[in-house]
């Protein structure tokens, strides 16, 4: 399909630009939430912030765009479900201890 925008009036622009973002803006929090989906609440994960060492968590709740992780020393961080990786006792941490989380206490 083709479209002849030198044909179009400013308002008919304006709303193709709308529906573009928009229609944009739905593909990324789709691949968003695929990429959500490959972790489980409760799993063990690790992620390398800009400018720090690697930190380690467990993924606490899913946000619209980021997942939630509590680290050991308590911190939360909404992190970018693409930046996070699976920790390598994650699956067997899960069959042993079923859905129980161990969170640290302040």
């Amino acid at each position: 399909m083709r479209i002849d925008i030198d044909s179009l009036s400013e308002a008919e622009l304006i709303d193709l630009n709308n529906r573009v973002v928009e229609r944009l803006r739905f593909m990324r929090q789709a691949r968003a939430h695929v990429s959500m989906l490959k972790f489980r609440i409760g799993e063990r994960v690790s992620f390398e912030p800009d400018g720090n060492s690697r930190i380690f968590g467990v993924v606490t709740r899913y946000n619209k765009k980021s997942v939630t992780v509590v680290t050991t020393d308590g911190q939360r961080w909404n992190v970018g479900p693409g930046l996070l990786r699976a920790e390598p006792d994650a699956v067997e941490t899960r069959r042993s201890h079923g859905n129980v989380v161990n969170l640290p206490r302040k």
